[in-house]
């Protein structure tokens, strides 16, 4: 199978890439090698390519900065999928589009979880944004899959993880205040890209959720990782109050990765479970990307 990955600069198209490669013929396109919100582009490099499947991993994620750059949040995070999807049903090409968990309001009461089929109602521009590009590929394309996924973290570049990593390694006795009142589950990018290589020859359309099992807060996944990877920190539980920011964000990101089970495809793993294997596989990475 050809299959096209957008926004291949980034962590999940980087572990799609390695757990596609060698069954399928993967072209991974970063966006000074196609920006999906040009129609021209897209339409240039499909038919180039004439993939099977294009898995749209492109999207405009600084979350803060999308209150502020709404247009270019738009365009990327809107339009572009939109247009993905009209262009690959010209060829037949089926797309697998990555939107998030930002499209609820995040108001139901942990543990409640989000199923696919709940009321959506986004709270933030990103949220917006990425609803509009959902309702875009619906009306492009038939054949898609649209898959929600929320908190992910990988090797392939900037996530929550790191960033706790990187503070605790630079000032051991700095105490780090990590958000302790917005739940959630910590989703690592090589776990996803597994259930993707499913999903690609599944057959399965519509939309699902595909986040790690469980669940935690911030503060709590801050602190079992950075036990995990077992280095001196200091760290303490705020409220979202006392860590103000320019977006709103869900208090309740718990997803359900209810079509999933219902088809015997859910593949994904316990967020402990994942996070024990990444540290166990990229510790020696981390630190030292963390110490620079």
């Amino acid at each position: 199978m050809i299959i096209l990955i957008t926004g291949a600069r980034g962590q999940l198209a980087r572990d799609c890439c390695e757990v596609l490669a060698g069954k399928h013929t993967i072209h991974p396109l970063n966006k000074s090698e196609l920006d999906i919100s040009d129609r021209q582009q897209v339409k240039e490099s499909l038919q180039r390519i004439n993939p099977d499947t294009v898995i749209n991993c492109a999207a405009y994620t600084a979350v803060d900065a999308c209150e502020k750059e709404k247009d270019l949040c738009w365009q990327i995070n809107g339009d572009g999928p939109g247009i993905l999807g009209s262009e690959c049903a010209n060829i037949g090409a089926r797309l697998l589009h990555i939107s998030t968990d930002y499209v609820f309001d995040g108001r139901k009461e942990v543990p409640a979880t989000y199923r696919e089929n709940d009321q959506v109602n986004p709270i933030s521009e990103y949220g917006r944004s990425k609803l509009a590009g959902e309702e875009n590929v619906r009306q492009n394309i038939q054949d898609h899959l649209i898959i929600r996924t929320a908190w992910l973290y990988g090797m392939g570049g900037r996530n929550f993880l790191k960033t706790m990593l990187r503070l605790a390694v630079s000032n051991p006795e700095k105490t780090i205040r990590v958000v302790n009142d917005q739940f959630g589950s910590l989703t690592w990018t090589y776990s996803l890209a597994r259930q993707i290589k499913i999903l690609i020859t599944s057959g399965l359309t519509g939309t699902v959720h595909a986040t790690a099992g469980g669940y935690c807060s911030w503060y709590e996944g801050a602190k079992y990782f950075l036990e995990s990877i077992n280095i001196p920190y200091s760290i303490e539980p705020c409220s979202t109050a006392e860590y103000p920011t320019p977006a709103c964000r869900p208090s309740n990101s718990i997803l359900e990765n209810a079509v999933l089970d219902a088809h015997g495809l859910n593949r994904m793993n316990d967020w402990k479970e994942d996070i024990a294997s990444f540290v166990a596989r990229y510790r020696r990475e981390l630190l030292t990307e963390a110490g620079n």
